[in-house]
């Protein structure tokens, strides 16, 4: 997952094919493809000016080149390994 500001984070593509979900108190706004289902980011509900972001999804970027990440089991949130 990686950090955002709002106003740094911009979708060049396929913004007309993500699918917003909210629920309780619909501060958080998370966001999914409507094709293949991917989770892509989210406006945090405790920074609402920060974006959560999957680092994964974001095409042309190799994350095993980045550096002080944690992977994450998506599961259970344990750490599976560190860089």
């Amino acid at each position: 997952m990686a950090t955002a500001k709002l106003e740094d984070l911009v979708i060049t593509e396929g913004e007309d094919k993500l699918t917003l979900y909210q629920w309780n108190t619909k501060i958080a706004k998370h966001f999914f493809c409507s094709v293949c289902g991917i989770y892509t980011h989210h406006q945090r509900r405790r920074r609402p000016d920060e974006f959560g972001v999957n680092a994964a999804c974001i095409e042309g970027l190799d994350i095993s080149k980045l550096t002080d990440i944690k992977m994450t089991d998506g599961r259970d949130l344990s750490v599976v390994s560190e860089t």
